[in-house]
């Protein structure tokens, strides 16, 4: 499929922007440019002195960001997880904010070739960098069955993990599972249809998504980076999509700017130096928006700010 054809309709995308509080002459890092949404509208807010970072796994959404931006002296480039961002040359000096919207994107969803989706047949791959790693059919064929029961039901909440993990299994004695629709017939097989308005499959191809793009430990490294790199008073905005990874970026900015509690019995815990300061509360897209982009109806934006 053309790359031109791919469309993306960024989330929450003034809310995010907003979350972000631009300052004309800021640096801000956008971990996941995608198609550039969030990007294009952080860039129209900045000033000839800002700075606007760009990271992401995927190949065609770096060649995307140098094709719209690589002439801007505002704007730098990067091939890489936001995982890394820490480490990145360009944030040594700080940022004043940094946005992840995380999962896959309409244009990797969209694309049958990329393998997220079930909606049409093409090879089972589901890597975000496709330069890199083993595809959910290699994986699918190596992993032993408890392995594989297990990234099902850590992953995607499937309560009939171990089912499906042996008729995985079972099948690849004779033909491993290569596409997308054998992995979703296998599943339809083995469990049924519970869920009305729902593919059977739609659990499994989460999981094994998350697996193998290593999505949760990108998010806790990403998180950590943005913590380190942020300027005081930088804000961080996270749009998650499950509640995986919500409960990884709850916690993470609970554990940084809360005291631990005190426990009955057990001695005062001793008071750490805390680094964020949570911004509002979770926040949702608008009615409107969800009619509009039935993908969006799942996100949720949490902010925080680096204290000084």
């Amino acid at each position: 499929m053309k790359q031109d054809t791919l469309k993306h309709v960024p989330v929450m995308l003034a809310e995010a922007v907003d979350a972000l509080a631009v300052k004309q002459d800021g640096t801000y890092l956008d971990g996941t440019f995608g198609r550039g949404g969030h990007a294009r509208e952080v860039l129209r807010r900045l000033g000839p002195e800002g700075r606007l970072l760009l990271m992401d796994r995927d190949p065609l959404a770096i060649a995307a960001a140098r094709a719209e931006f690589g002439n801007d002296p505002r704007v730098a480039v990067c091939h890489g997880s936001f995982a890394a961002l820490g480490d990145w040359v360009e944030t040594e000096k700080g940022v004043d904010g940094v946005l992840l919207d995380l999962g896959v994107s309409s244009p990797q969803l969209d694309d049958p070739q990329r393998g997220f989706s079930f909606q049409a047949d093409a090879p089972l791959d589901m890597r975000m960098d496709t330069t890199q790693g083993e595809s959910a059919a290699e994986f699918l064929a190596r992993a032993d069955e408890t392995r594989i029961a297990d990234v099902l039901f850590q992953y995607g909440e499937e309560r009939m993990s171990r089912r499906i993990a042996r008729q995985i299994v079972e099948r690849r004695a004779t033909e491993p599972v290569r596409t997308t629709a054998e992995l979703a017939d296998l599943v339809a097989r083995a469990i049924g249809r519970r869920e009305p308005g729902k593919h059977p499959a739609t659990r499994t191809f989460q999981a094994l998504r998350i697996a193998v793009n290593g999505e949760l430990d990108a998010l806790e490294q990403g998180l950590e980076g943005a913590r380190r790199r942020l300027k005081p008073g930088g804000r961080l905005a996270v749009i998650s999509f499950h509640s995986l990874e919500d409960r990884i970026v709850k916690q993470y900015i609970r554990t940084h700017s809360q005291q631990a509690p005190a426990r009955r019995g057990l001695p005062p815990p001793v008071d750490a130096p805390l680094s964020l300061r949570a911004v509002g509360s979770a926040r949702f897209p608008s009615d409107a928006e969800v009619e509009a982009n039935p993908r969006a109806r799942s996100a949720v934006l949490r902010v925080a700010e680096k204290l000084g």
